[in-house]
């Protein structure tokens, strides 16, 4: 039978791929340290592992426990302006635990690796457009921290001991159409879960970082991709690797963006109500635009997004928002 490792997958993105795999059959088993991640979002068909995927000990027992023989590989921290202050937390988390994470794979002979890694690898581009040839130029130790973690995996895959698939993220964002997990840690810095959670009163406020953009309303653009569809890119790339497929590297977005003030509006125009907004200086680590060029996914793994739509995935997220404040009461907070 084949068995899938998910790392992270408690998490946002993992626990709507660990819910698409199960549906579809495979045995899943999740490996999770619940730092950010929560017991309940996992499947409960899935197999779960309460631990760090750099504890190499516990990661060759789960790997042989289970006979797997792919890894989906989530588990990290995400957070860039948090990256720009503490940077060698992010290279400890996300680059040093995927070192050893792949020596535990390697020492198994999984020879299956998708990744999870990030459009902030392009860091700022000449025309705020990348495709997967756009150099590499990361503006925050985050994008660093994962582009070191895709060179590692490229040069193991080289000695032909795995293929891989890496997938670069744009910006993710929704929930769960039908409303069973979502996207439930505290602090978010995602701007669509962060505008929802002012919007149902969890935060006092909406910041926007920076308006003097070179934009056509002097706000940030980005390419946002609702978490479903994302989901949907990993079963195509673990499908790809099981027919033999060779190693890939590829974006994820929906090749359009829409500004931080277009955003806003979205959620407003979904919740039926005004929002409090604040506008604020640039954050370091941020860019102007980026929006992905995508045609590799879509004409090599044959993916088609099924929620193209700004509030599609404004009302999945703020549904997802509504159900937290009935079931935790949280507090408010500021922006």
């Amino acid at each position: 039978m084949n068995t899938v490792l998910v790392t992270g997958g408690a998490g946002y993105i993992g626990s709507h791929t660990v819910q698409q795999l199960v549906a579809r059959g495979d045995r899943v088993v999740v490996i999770d340290n619940l730092s950010t991640g929560f017991r309940e979002a996992v499947h409960p068909a899935a197999i779960f592992v309460e631990g760090n995927v750099g504890d190499r000990a516990l990661v060759a027992r789960t790997l042989d426990t289970w006979r797997v023989n792919a890894v989906l590989h989530f588990a990290a921290h995400t957070v860039v302006p948090e990256s720009v202050c503490d940077p060698l937390r992010y290279y400890d988390n996300n680059t040093c635990n995927t070192r050893d994470l792949l020596a535990s794979c390697a020492a198994a002979g999984v020879d299956k690796f998708i990744f999870s890694s990030t459009a902030a690898v392009y860091g700022n581009t000449d025309d705020g457009v990348a495709d997967e040839d756009t150099p590499t130029r990361p503006a925050n130790p985050y994008g660093s921290s994962k582009l070191m973690s895709e060179t590692m995996l490229r040069d193991w895959s080289a000695t032909g001991a795995m293929r891989h698939v890496i997938l670069r993220y744009f910006n993710v964002a929704g929930c769960d159409p039908l409303g069973r997990i979502g996207h439930s840690a505290p602090h978010a810095t995602l701007l669509v879960k962060v505008v929802c959670e002012h919007a149902v009163g969890k935060r006092d406020r909406v910041a926007i970082y920076g308006t003097d953009y070179a934009t056509p309303d002097g706000t940030g653009i980005r390419d946002y991709i609702h978490v479903d569809d994302l989901a949907a890119a990993h079963l195509r790339a673990l499908d790809h690797l099981r027919d033999g497929g060779a190693s890939l590297t590829l974006n994820c977005g929906y090749g359009h963006g829409y500004s931080v003030r277009e955003v806003i509006d979205a959620v407003t125009r979904v919740g039926g109500h005004a929002l409090n907004v604040v506008e604020l200086p640039r954050r370091p680590g941020d860019i102007a635009m980026l929006i992905a060029r995508s045609d590799r996914l879509r004409q090599v793994l044959g993916w088609q997004p099924c929620h193209d739509d700004l509030d599609f995935i404004v009302r999945t997220a703020l549904d997802w928002e509504h159900h937290l404040v009935a079931s935790r009461r949280p507090q408010v907070s500021a922006a």
